[in-house]
């Protein structure tokens, strides 16, 4: 079990948190939440069947069961659990996670530091409540959209794909100055590898002064910009020591100290039999040109792309993509619960590959999430042999490899075909769409 009783009361006493149990304890709500966002509607009636079951007896202290207590179909009790449990209690309940899983992993360095893989990514939520106020909705060629935004960064460990941190904040504030807030969260021996987005001096100061180390890609023209400024020359290779100073431009951390940063400038030609060849543009602080060669960085940094497939992952087949909350404290509740629920089933492919000696990335994420699901139901309804079905799962999924392609994927366009429905898209809002028909209705009578 990652999460026991006494530590979740720890977490909540660390925030100086009073939590009454009542019939969802702490430890309850948080693995409903994570049930929740595993099963297939998201809703809190199936939370509440399952508990009606029994599917969290297991969890209850000695001598109560949960659906013995349960007098109601009504859910209200565990929608007024989930409000009040703190948001800090998930949010250490996931760096927890990513830590004990961790540890189950080999070889989880690269050179002997943690990769983390840095990226940020939106999510819709529907306009009601205190959400347009905490996350506005924003504009487009048309005016203001219906849907709010909500602006979050998450950091994945590279070697297992685990979900370290994330952070939440409205859109108004930018992907760089939202990511400082999980600097403090990594580790001395931290090596973080991020896109163009990133390749900014204020970002890489505060990276720096967090005592960990950081593989940035740069824009071409910055890149021109800070080697004309060093007098280096320009050319299609180039691998030089390189002292980074905030220019009057640049925007600099005033409570960061102002010395110049210490690195390399990398500037690497990438041909791919069946690609177009591109030229990348890196900055990095590892300055050992014989431990980190600049071939080494290139294939370090050809791996973030794996980030871009966890947020796949966690939007797409988590579903987090858009969330059907009625609050802001909600939504960000769901969010780190569904990361939780994540990281949950990249335990079982972390176990497995562990088991059966191989890369954790042959393993297919979809199955996985099926075969946990089921293995939930079977566990609930036989109580028993509960040591053999877990072995038997990890065996299961062991064997549910990514299909081998022997040809290339044809490239195919963004775009989707919509069926047509016989209703008319709906323009603006609902209370807007009400009072027109209102009007109307009346018109005829």
């Amino acid at each position: 079990m990652l999460f026991s009783p006494a530590l979740v009361r720890r977490w909540l006493q660390d925030d100086s948190v009073h939590f009454y149990d009542r019939l969802f304890t702490p430890l309850i709500t948080v693995w409903y939440l994570l049930s929740q966002r595993l099963g297939q509607t998201h809703t809190l009636s199936q939370v509440l069947a399952d508990a009606h079951f029994g599917g969290a007896d297991a969890l209850c202290p000695p001598g109560k069961r949960l659906s013995r207590q349960l007098k109601s179909f009504s859910t209200a009790a565990w929608s007024k659990a989930r409000q009040r449990l703190p948001l800090t209690v998930l949010q250490r309940a996931l760096a927890h996670s990513a830590k004990e899983i961790g540890s189950w992993a080999t070889n989880t360095c690269w050179a002997g530091w943690n990769v983390l893989l840095l990226d940020g990514s939106t999510v819709r939520l529907r306009s009601v409540g205190d959400i347009p106020k905490n996350f506005p909705p924003h504009r487009n060629s048309h005016g203001v959209s219906y849907w709010c935004l909500m602006r979050v960064v998450v950091g994945f460990c590279l070697n297992t794909g685990l979900a370290v941190a994330t952070s939440i904040s409205a859109c108004s504030v930018g992907e760089q100055t939202l990511s400082l807030q999980l600097l403090a969260q990594f580790g001395p021996k931290t090596l973080i590898v991020a896109d163009r987005n990133f390749g900014i001096f204020f970002f890489a100061q505060a990276v720096v002064d967090a005592s960990a180390q950081l593989l940035v890609r740069l824009t071409e023209s910055r890149a021109r910009k800070m080697a004309r400024d060093q007098g280096l020359p320009w050319c299609r290779s180039l691998d030089r020591p390189f002292k980074w100073s905030a220019s009057s431009k640049d925007r600099a951390n005033p409570d960061s100290s102002h010395q110049t940063l210490e690195g390399r400038l990398l500037i690497v030609r990438v041909t791919r039999r069946g690609f177009r060849s591109q030229t990348l543009f890196l900055f990095t602080t590892l300055t050992d040109t014989e431990l980190y060669s600049a071939q080494a960085l290139l294939d370090l940094y050809g791996r973030r792309w794996q980030v871009e497939l966890n947020l796949r992952f966690v939007k797409a087949q988590m579903e987090l993509g858009v969330l059907e909350c009625k609050s802001a404290a909600m939504a960000q509740k769901e969010w780190v619960a569904g990361l939780l629920a994540y990281n949950l089933i990249r335990s079982l492919m972390v176990a497995s590959a562990a088991q059966a000696e191989i890369s954790v990335w042959i393993l297919s994420f979809s199955r996985t999430r099926e075969l946990l699901n089921q293995w939930i139901k079977t566990q609930v309804a036989s109580r028993r042999d509960a040591a053999n079905q877990w072995e038997s799962l990890l065996q299961l999924i062991g064997k549910c490899h990514q299909p081998t392609r022997r040809r290339p994927r044809p490239s195919e366009p963004r775009a989707k075909r919509f069926f047509k429905q016989d209703f008319v898209t709906l323009r603006g809002t609902r209370a807007l769409a009400r009072k027109k028909l209102r009007a109307q209705l009346k018109s005829k009578s």
